[in-house]
């Protein structure tokens, strides 16, 4: 950035994307109080329609809650490979139009707008050229920085566009709870709380010395610039996926080795189709698992060249699961995944050798 340029940041985030995703094919479900949620005992929100969220459902309550919240939602169960397709329309959009963009998710991007002409007049051309291809609609906060822009896009949703200078951020959200700031959760607000400082423009005037009662001064100086929606992180160019995992939480604990082995199979599937489909392979694979007493273990190996297909990496999948087994006591399993890390295009890898026996 050349000296004396003012950044110009933007951050966009789609309205309820799983659920306008689902709206996109069933129209019918407009206007009603919509939530995508698993089945299962254990299952989740993962969004929910702004009509549904007038009845306190939000994403990651129990589905069971939002049940009773709201007993005449209709509950669909998410289709995440197609989100994953209405995602890649709207990136191909907005990487059309702009060229620095960090991808947070499926749902979220931060744009730099530095040097652009007319920036906001731009950023209303992406939104309204999102909407027309895709028919999903997002919203916008532009700012000096990323901080100022997050809370921005958030601030008037759905379909909101809210332009904000850093004085004029602490301004409007001077009286908001201090939770509102990206970075601030509920214990660092719990902890505030204790000392007396509940909101946003408490936090910034609160006396550095209080506040290092309850933080170290770091910490204590690191929540004061956030309080002033100072943040100085640039949008870095896109980072290249060096992994891609697949992984499932169960209904009910799996203690059964041929059931957890048969599930590691169907996962090992998904993900090498996605990775034959990205024509990009890896030489690390990995296994994650998680007991019911909680704890989270991970083993990996480290091959000699990259593999991408299903009979490679579920041999190796599945000696990591054996491995992690012989020897201890058997114990449930609450969660399994499979990852495949180090990834690199095809094309720019020798040829492969096959790992099958």
């Amino acid at each position: 950035m050349e000296s004396g340029t003012r950044r110009v940041i933007a951050h966009l985030d789609m309205d309820a994307f799983y659920v306008s995703a689902e709206l996109r094919r069933r129209p019918e479900l407009r206007g009603r109080p919509v939530i995508v949620a698993g089945t299962g005992p254990r299952a989740v929100v993962t969004t929910a329609s702004y009509e549904a969220r007038r009845f306190g459902v939000g994403s990651a309550i129990p589905a069971s809650q939002a049940r009773r919240l709201c007993p005449q939602g209709v509950f669909l169960p998410p289709d995440f490979p197609y989100y994953r397709a209405a995602s890649a329309e709207v990136m191909r959009i907005i990487r059309e139009n702009v060229e620095t963009v960090e991808v947070i998710g499926l749902d979220e991007v931060y744009l730099d707008l530095t040097g652009l002409p007319a920036p906001k007049a731009g950023m209303r051309r992406i939104v309204g050229q999102i909407k027309a291809v895709t028919g999903l609609s997002a919203s916008v906060g532009i700012g000096p920085n990323k901080l100022v822009a997050k809370v921005a896009s958030d601030a008037e949703k759905p379909q909101g566009f809210v332009v904000l200078s850093r004085e004029q951020a602490c301004a409007r959200f001077a009286e908001s709870p201090c939770r509102l700031i990206p970075g601030i959760g509920g214990k660092t607000a719990e902890r505030l709380q204790a000392l007396g400082v509940r909101t946003i423009a408490e936090l910034s005037r609160a006396p550095v010395e209080e506040l290092r009662s309850a933080f170290s001064a770091r910490t204590a100086m690191h929540l004061q610039s956030l309080a002033r929606f100072e943040h100085g992180g640039a949008v870095p160019e896109e980072r290249k996926v060096v992994s891609e995992s697949r992984e499932r939480t169960f209904d009910y604990d799996i203690e059964d080795a041929e059931e957890l082995e048969a599930v590691l199979a169907r996962l090992v599937d998904e993900l090498c189709v996605a990775l034959e489909r990205q024509g990009r392979s890896g030489r690390t694979i990995g296994i994650k698992v998680r007991l019911d007493d909680f704890s989270t273990h991970t083993r990996a190996r480290t091959l000699a060249v990259p593999v991408s297909g299903a009979v490679d990496v579920g041999r190796v999948s599945r000696e990591l699961l054996r491995a992690f087994g012989a020897g201890r006591p058997s114990q449930p399993v609450r969660l399994l995944g499979v990852r495949v890390a180090g990834l690199a295009s095809q094309e720019a890898e020798p040829a492969q050798l096959s790992l099958a026996v």
